[in-house]
């Protein structure tokens, strides 16, 4: 089942097309020191940088540390695409989060590693994201997905809040208001 499930999610991934954008006026233009730090425990196989923007580049094994990590009291991981329409929906909610109550959020872009420059890069400026922005670069779904949740389909926006040592996993879209309350929940 999460082969075909992973199959399918690869599938979309590699044949879906960026058909919408958002527009944000409440955040600001991303530092290169914002979007370059690296994470909690966590070293990129590589980093990209363009046009004043960095992208660091992660693989499952060294991003891992991330999502089981505690180091933050509250941290918001978020799983997306530039070509995801929902997934563009919903960065406002994300950056607002970030922006408004201080709360670390870490967008974990899923777009194909070859387009980092020509897409993800501009897309990162053209919305004017504070969160940090990583790419992760693990063709083995198969094998990572399961990992972050057992029950996750592949299918995104998937989105993790951890919390003073709690972790949970939502594979849904969300508004600034339905995520405030699950990170109220925690």
């Amino acid at each position: 089942m999460i082969k075909i499930l992973s199959s399918l999610f690869l599938s979309v991934f590699l044949f879906s097309c960026n058909q919408n954008k958002f527009t944000n006026t409440e955040t600001s233009l991303i530092g290169k020191e914002n979007n370059s730090k690296t994470l909690c425990n966590s070293t990129p196989t590589r980093t990209v940088y363009s046009n004043g923007t960095t992208v660091n580049v992660y693989n499952y094994k060294n991003l891992e540390p991330l999502l089981a990590s505690n180091c933050e009291d509250i941290h918001v991981i978020n799983f997306w695409a530039t070509w995801c329409k929902p997934c563009v929906a919903e960065l406002p909610a994300f950056e607002k989060l970030n922006s408004k109550l201080n709360i670390p959020v870490t967008l974990i872009s899923l777009d194909m590693p070859s387009l980092i420059e020509d897409k993800l890069i501009p897309f990162i400026q053209k919305e004017n994201l504070k969160s940090t922005v990583v790419l992760l670069d693990d063709p083995d779904a198969n094998t990572w997905i399961p990992k972050i949740d057992k029950e996750w389909s592949g299918a995104i926006p998937a989105t993790i809040i951890i919390k003073g040592g709690k972790r949970k996993f939502y594979e849904q879209s969300f508004t600034y208001e339905s995520l405030r309350e699950a990170i109220n929940t925690l």
